[in-house]
């Protein structure tokens, strides 16, 4: 089980209550910030998720905490005719919602603050559900992906796009300098925030990843469970289906 991490360790409030008011306060610098965090090396994993997504055919798309809404953006290229951003952080929906005006595509892309934990949709609802970089938030891991998979159609697919660590010398040693003292000095430096980005890096060295998450998913009950470790490690890739 993954050890709880949360962004503001004397607030008396809950882990999810604490995330959804961390990311409410950074959504103006976000997407900003997250380029320069990532060397935006995170937009080429971003369009390797499309591309796994894109080969099931979906009609339907639910991108679970889609922040401001950059895969689901992503996502109108598929087949999908309908898509659901799905975030308990409403000045992060109110920036995505922007930049889909601004894209014209408010037909195709809906925009829901809600719980990934108790997902407003009924059984079977989605060919497809992603997730980037959102399930290390979730206050329950197995409580979310419960959720996930209750709404996931038969055969659907399930992909995740999260952190994690290199295991091979020298990116292991070179992630741990990044993550433990750039990553936050950088949040110090030009965030409103500089608690949210220490958070992000512990949390990101904290969550189960590889064969450990994966086992995860096969005991809630997804299938066909599988990992894709990209950029020497730093990030990792899941797919799964539902019987």
């Amino acid at each position: 089980m993954a050890t709880t991490i949360k962004p503001y360790k004397d607030s008396k409030l809950g882990k999810k209550d604490q995330v959804a008011q961390m990311f409410d306060t950074i959504s103006g610098e976000y997407d900003h910030l997250n380029r320069i965090i990532s060397f935006g090396i995170d937009i080429k994993w971003r369009k390797k998720v499309l591309k796994m997504v894109s080969k099931s055919n979906p009609t339907t798309i639910l991108d679970i905490a889609t922040g401001t809404g950059d895969l689901a953006i992503l996502m109108t290229t598929t087949t999908a005719s309908k898509i659901t951003g799905l975030d308990i952080s409403s000045g992060m929906l109110e920036v995505g919602k922007q930049k889909i005006i601004q894209k014209n595509l408010s037909e195709k892309i809906e925009m829901v603050l809600g719980d990934s934990e108790n997902i407003p949709y009924s059984d079977n609802s989605f060919d497809a559900i992603t997730v980037a970089f959102g399930v290390r938030n979730f206050e329950t891991l197995d409580k979310g992906l419960e959720e996930i998979l209750r709404v996931l159609k038969p055969n659907g697919i399930f992909v995740i796009l999260e952190t994690s660590v290199p295991e091979k010398t020298p990116y292991k040693q070179g992630y741990r300098v990044y993550t433990k003292y750039i990553l936050p000095l950088i949040g110090k430096l030009f965030s409103k925030d500089d608690l949210a980005y220490g958070y992000l890096s512990e949390s990101a060295a904290n969550f189960p990843y590889g064969e450990k998450l994966n086992n995860i998913l096969r005991k809630i009950g997804f299938i066909d469970v599988i990992a894709l470790p990209q950029t020497f490690g730093v990030a990792t890739i899941y797919s799964a289906s539902k019987k």
